[in-house]
This record gives structure tokens, C-alpha cells and sequence, in this order.
């Protein structure tokens, strides 16, 4: 009865393949025609079972489809834009991944029931991921041993002035990030009055690749602080690294690669070590830039490290605090709920969010201000925050 269904998505997949291919390169056709694919298998699983708001599945099915069209043309799309097409086909898409259950509930001959659940959780992250509170979070280190890489309570004593970070990490500049939102997180930033910011890398998506006046409009109230703003690579700033440089360059922010700087601040003496992103090899180059850059006496040794992953192969004390992004929180989970559970944290080993210990070094994952890769954060929304860190003795 829907085999129209299965045949339109299945063409406009080909047809978006196809612009990629000879507009865009081969990698960028590849990507789509796999998402894509399996996009439309999913929802045309569930279109029979839709009733009478066919219809407007159907629109916000074949928006997605518009979606990944213009970004055979990449770039920062006006307001009218993302309300039209980049917001509804997010939702959407973000829906019908959501709905995997119930798919397989049909592969089996049971006829789904409660199938708009999935779309009222994607709602529900849809205003998780444009919305976030602002917050003031306290962590005390310690320098007790720990045996395996685990959560952390931070249970050092508080001290009278602790030292107080910003950390800004996996913006994502585009659809769901427009500069004036951008530009709102960096005001609050300076606001917050920290002793330092620290931005730990993933500045763009795919849509702003060339937009380098626009992220660095956007980062300019940091400019405020300027000598206090250090930033590392993340592993999508690899794919337009000019325009990152360059605009971290135009807001005064010194961008660490492999390299360390000291500062002081009202807190005392702080030692910033900042890593570039690598796929590989990472013990051996962990443990060169360690070797390197020492231990500066009586300085609190922070260590900017984009992926979480990458902790595990840090040397044992060579770091008080690693601060670090990349895995947006978990982006689907139960924090929300109060629960630290994300899709993260169930199959794999990388820590998800929150403080973490192995060894003498303490790791804190900050959830992302923005999102990439999967259309919507669903139950663990972003963080905007100012990190108080108390040192102990």
C-alpha cells in the first residue's frame, strides 16, 4: 500500500546522492546516501501506520530530504530557513530514529502501539537543544588513586577563593547555533567574571566551514578578556582549520596546539596544557607533550583535551583537572531525569559528562553548549556554566 512511499524516499535519496556527487565530492555522497537510506526505510516502516496525519508526515518527511539537499551548498542559513527546513526536518528525523523500536515491532507482524511517542520525545529535545540554564558547578580535587577510570564525587574540601573557569566547548556553529546565540553564551561568559575561559574545540559544523568573520562576531565579547581566553582543537576544527585559527586569532584567544602557557590568576598560579586532536598514537604522543611541557612548581595544572577518550592514555599525574567535550553530555539520555545513564555511558567506555578519576588525574566532560551528528540532544540538554574548582590544601 506504501510501496509509493518506499519508492519516493528511495529517489529522493538517489537525487540528493547524485547533487553530492557532482557538486560536492564523493565523501559528502557517501555520507548522505547512508543516512539517508536508512532514513527512509524507517519512516516508510512507520507511514501505514500514521492515519489520518499522513499528510503531514509526508512534508516533514521530504524536508529532510530539502535539508541535506542545501548542504550540497553549505553555509549559514537565514532564520527563515532554519524555521522552515532545518528545525522540522531535525525534528522529524530525530523522530524516526527514535522509533527503531517500534520498526521492528512491524518487521515482526505486531501492529505498534503508542508510535507518537517517539515524536513527543523528540519535541521534548528539540527544546532541550535550543534552551539551557545557566549554572554554577563546584569541584573539589583530590589526589587519591584511583584504580579504574570512574565517575567522581570531587570530594576535596572548598577553599575561600577557588579558582573559576568558563569553559565553552562544542559550539557547533549552525543551524541550531546562530551567532546571536553564540554571541548571548560569550556575553554570559564575561559576565560570569571567570579567571579564565577555556574553549575546548568543535567551533562549526559543516554549514560554516568558510564562515570565519561570523565565529569570530560571534566569540568577540571574549575579547573583553583577552589574555585570559586559551583554546585547544577539537576534531572537527581539522576540517576547516584556517577558519578556526583565524578567528580565535581575531578575539585575542590563544589557541594551544601540542604547547602550554602560564598564567596568573587571583586563584594563584595556573599551568594551561592544550592538546591537538589525534585518531592515533595517542599514548605516545600524550606522553611526548608531557615530557615537554613539565610541571610547573606550585602552578595548578589544567589540561585542555577535546575527546575524553583520549584521558585513559594521559600519564598518571600529569594533570589536576583535564577539562574536555566532544560527547555533547551523551546528547541522548537521562540526565534530564536526574540520571547520569546516556547512550554514551551504555555502550562504550568514554566518559559521558560530569567529573571523572583514574589514577591521580581528574577529568571534568562538559556537556557542549551545542550538538552535532544526531539531529537533536534528546533528555540531556546543554550546558552553560561557570566551574568553580577548589584545590584542596
Amino acid at each position: 500500500m506504501f510501496a509509493w512511499f518506499l519508492g519516493g524516499s528511495l529517489a529522493g535519496t538517489a537525487i540528493v546522492a547524485l547533487a553530492a556527487r557532482v557538486l560536492r565530492g564523493r565523501l559528502y555522497a557517501i555520507f548522505a546516501s547512508v543516512i539517508l537510506g536508512i532514513h527512509s526505510l524507517l519512516a516508510s516502516a512507520l507511514a501505514p501506520h500514521v492515519g489520518p496525519l499522513i499528510s503531514a508526515y509526508v512534508v516533514a518527511h521530504a524536508l529532510v530530504y530539502v535539508h541535506f539537499l542545501g548542504l550540497v551548498r553549505p553555509a549559514l542559513r537565514p532564520p527563515w530557513y532554519r524555521v522552515l527546513v532545518s528545525y522540522p526536518s531535525a525534528w522529524f528525523s530525530a523522530s524516526v530514529f527514535l522509533a527503531l523500536p517500534w520498526v521492528v515491532a512491524t518487521a515482526f507482524g505486531v501492529t505498534p502501539r503508542w508510535i507518537g511517542v517517539p515524536f513527543i520525545a523528540a519535541a521534548l529535545g528539540f527544546a532541550q537543544t535550543i534552551r539551557h540554564r545557566f549554572e554554577e558547578r563546584h569541584v573539589g580535587l583530590d589526589t587519591t588513586a584511583i584504580d579504574r577510570l570512574s565517575r567522581h564525587t570531587g570530594t576535596a574540601r572548598r577553599t575561600d577563593r577557588p579558582l573559576r573557569l568558563v569553559q565553552l566547548t562544542d559550539p557547533h556553529l549552525g543551524p541550531f547555533m546562530s551567532e546571536a546565540r553564540l554571541r548571548g553564551i560569550a556575553e554570559r561568559a564575561v559576565a560570569a567574571q571567570p579567571d579564565l575561559v577555556l574553549l575546548t574545540g568543535d567551533y562549526l559544523t559543516m554549514e560554516t566551514h568558510d564562515s570565519r568573520d561570523v565565529l569570530a562576531r560571534a566569540l568577540r565579547p571574549l575579547k573583553e578578556l583577552e589574555g585570559r581566553v586559551f583554546a585547544c582543537l577539537g576534531n572537527h576544527d581539522h576540517e576547516a582549520l584556517d577558519t578556526v585559527r583565524g578567528a580565535l586569532d581575531d578575539i585575542g584567544a590563544k589557541l594551544l596546539v601540542d604547547d602550554a602557557a602560564v598564567i596568573e590568576t587571583e586563584a594563584g598560579r595556573v599551568q594551561i596544557v592544550g592538546f591537538d586532536f589525534h585518531f592515533r598514537d595517542r599514548a605516545r604522543r600524550t606522553a611526548e607533550v608531557c615530557e615537554r611541557h613539565p610541571r610547573v612548581v606550585h602552578a595548578l595544572r589544567l589540561v585542555l583535551l577535546h575527546d575524553p577518550g583520549a584521558f585513559r592514555h594521559l600519564p598518571d599525574g600529569e594533570a589536576d583537572l583535564v577539562l574536555a567535550g566532544h560527547t555533547h553530555g551523551g546528547q541522548l539520555g537521562l540526565v534530564a531525569l536526574g540520571l547520569p545513564q546516556t547512550i554514551v555511558s551504555a555502550f562504550t567506555s568514554i566518559p559521558d559528562h560530569g567529573l571523572w578519576a583514574l589514577g591521580r588525574n581528574r577529568l571534568y566532560v562538559h556537556r557542549g553548549t551545542g550538538h552535532y551528528g544526531f539531529p537533536l540532544r534528546v533528555g540531556v540538554p546543554g550546558e552553560e556554566s561557570v566551574l568553580c574548582v577548589h584545590a584542596g590544601a
